[in-house]
């Protein structure tokens, strides 16, 4: 009698955010049997990025051209020349080729979200990469002492507390494929990166923020390792979370992922000069707010202190990988 295997489909998992810390998780969440579409903000407005979006009337491609090389399975060599930035050059110094390429193929196809899908095939991305929107937005921080702040590179240099962020036009709408690949998800991912100015635009959307709270996907959050100056000046884990419910309105997140291991003193040494701290672990808050925590070390440190991307990427399949076997 002939064996009928059933086929188990890889679990679909959104990942929301921007910046690096997005970028160094997505690297071991690749390797992973994983169905990945990532959704990136379209806020920034500083260095190449806010030049190419000025200049070309196009979204910022900086933290989506991060993003596609994360997921890229392309040789090497093919990535290290799209992280590629010019020192030198009128008009080119200060650009990355990845970003000119990422404007290059929106001129070509006509959009934004094409030009992405189809550098995604010249670099073999494993996943989707899709922007929060299709249109570039304006991110605009209100002071404690309440003075606006337009911009998201000029928000962290204010100097003030922030009290709230929020979009222009405030009724921005998302990506459709957004919305649709945050219905269809097993698991929702959130972070790390840069609370106020990587995280927030994207949760800010308002029908990609309701279309979070309605989805039955398990929800995660990575909390950040070191405080940002300018953004989280002192901020604990539960103050990264009393911040997203302050936005959004809502408990959000199921799981909340942080980093418990030690961090070398000549390391935290090395980020105190800068205005950074580790972010305060405290863990009894954050579970009387209701959130399962998944505590592990979790870091690593070369030139700069970063997640385990593997190590991150093991807790984050395991999560996911029970909560679809619960679901059966």
């Amino acid at each position: 009698m002939q064996t009928i295997q059933k086929v188990v489909r890889r679990p679909k998992i959104v990942v929301i955010g921007g910046g690096t810390g997005l970028s160094v998780m997505l690297r071991g969440l690749k390797e992973k049997p994983l169905d990945i579409t990532a959704i990136v903000t379209v806020a920034d407005d500083g260095g190449s990025s806010g030049i190419l979006r000025s200049e070309l009337q196009i979204p910022p491609p900086g933290d989506i051209r991060n993003v596609l090389t994360a997921l890229a399975d392309a040789e090497p060599l093919l990535t290290e020349v799209l992280k590629y930035r010019f020192p030198s050059g009128t008009g080119l110094a200060g650009h990355s080729l990845g970003n000119l390429m990422l404007a290059a193929m929106t001129d070509i196809s006509g959009d934004f979200v094409t030009g992405i899908r189809r550098l995604s095939q010249v670099l073999a991305v494993r996943g989707r990469v899709l922007p929060a929107s299709d249109r570039a937005i304006v991110l605009n921080a209100e002071m404690e002492d309440g003075t606006i702040v337009t911009g998201e590179s000029m928000i962290p240099k204010a100097g003030q507390k922030i009290k709230r962020v929020f979009l222009e036009p405030s009724d921005v709408e998302p990506l459709p494929e957004a919305v649709e690949a945050i219905e269809r998800a097993d698991a929702i991912l959130i972070g790390p990166g840069s609370l106020y100015t990587s995280i927030m635009p994207n949760l800010i959307v308002p029908k990609l923020a309701q279309a979070i709270l309605e989805s039955e996907a398990v929800k995660l959050f990575v909390c950040n390792v070191m405080t940002q100056p300018g953004e989280t000046d002192n901020y604990s884990v539960s103050d990264h979370l009393d911040a997203i419910h302050a936005h959004i309105g809502h408990h959000l997140f199921d799981y909340v992922i942080v980093n418990d291991g030690e961090i070398p003193p000549q390391v935290e040494t090395q980020y105190a000069e800068l205005g950074a701290k580790a972010v305060h672990l405290d863990i009894d808050e954050v579970e009387r707010r209701g959130y399962k925590v998944i505590a592990d070390r979790l870091v690593l440190f070369q030139r700069f202190l970063r997640h385990d991307a593997e190590r991150l990427s093991h807790h984050i399949y395991k999560l996911v990988e029970n909560w679809m076997l619960r679901k059966r």
